[in-house]
């Protein structure tokens, strides 16, 4: 690990996601998915902590903080990863901003996918190693997947409300039992994929233990299928569920690196 290029790309990263949580805080203050019934975490600009101006402008100052920060792997990197840093923010914007925005048209879901798997892993990689492999990216797929699954419940959670402010997420368009299924989908092919790698990249054994994310998903499944029978009455429960799902990826990747780092 080559630590000034991991550091800094950590760094970059942390602003880029910061930034576009903020931006989403403010815009979804201002197309009205954000009120007083919401049944998720407490949003700073809904709740009156700060004016729509000001989350905008913190927005505005991450996402410069993440241009600095990134500035160091430009330099390393070359073009590649100033492509990516640009496409990073940019996809951070629009996943909230305009009348297109992603989180408003379905399309959350893929980028989500790019960004927080193949892009930031390989983007991680690329600026220690100066280059990258076909299994880096394939390896990078699964956290992919796994913070989609995190968007899911979000999306599960919020259907309601989403569907009264036109937030046409995949949720609102195909259905709770959809959105199960995708769950589901995405925890699957996360768990297969380092058994993938160790079939055909002679990926290590011990980064196959990752697949356990499968295990512990289980009773989460079950959870949701419990709530969405009940009619999702309280979305407010999903919000245990919600965290869980991030363990479960922040699991899934600290098992996976130290076995594909120490394993045979």
């Amino acid at each position: 690990m080559f630590w000034p290029a991991a550091l800094c790309a950590l760094l970059s990263a942390t602003c880029i996601q910061v930034g576009t949580n903020l931006y989403n805080d403010y815009a979804d203050f201002r197309k009205g998915a954000d009120t007083a019934d919401r049944v998720g975490p407490e949003r700073a600009t809904a709740a009156g902590l700060v004016t729509p101006d000001e989350m905008r402008r913190a927005a505005g100052i991450v996402f410069a903080m993440a241009v600095l920060t990134g500035a160091y792997l430009m330099i390393r990197g070359g073009i590649p990863i100033a492509v990516i840093g640009i496409l990073s923010i940019g996809a951070g914007y629009l996943y909230s901003g305009t009348r297109f925005a992603l989180a408003y048209t379905g399309l959350a879901d893929l980028f989500v996918l790019v960004f927080f798997g193949p892009v930031a892993v390989g983007g991680t990689y690329f600026v220690q190693a100066l280059g990258v492999s076909p299994e880096v990216v394939i390896a990078g797929v699964a956290p992919g997947l796994l913070a989609v699954a995190i968007l899911l419940v979000n999306n599960l959670r919020d259907v309601d409300q989403d569907r009264q402010a036109d937030k046409r997420t995949l949720v609102v368009r195909f259905g709770r039992r959809f959105g199960i299924a995708a769950y589901v989908a995405c925890v699957v092919l996360a768990a297969a994929i380092p058994l993938v790698l160790r079939a055909r990249f002679s990926g290590t054994l011990a980064a196959t233990l990752a697949a356990l994310v499968l295990v512990l998903a289980v009773p989460l499944v079950l959870r949701l299928r419990t709530l969405t029978r009940a009619g999702m009455q309280n979305g407010a429960a999903l919000n245990g569920t919600l965290a869980a799902t991030a363990r479960l990826l922040l699991f899934y990747s600290v098992v996976f690196a130290i076995g594909w780092n120490v394993g045979s």
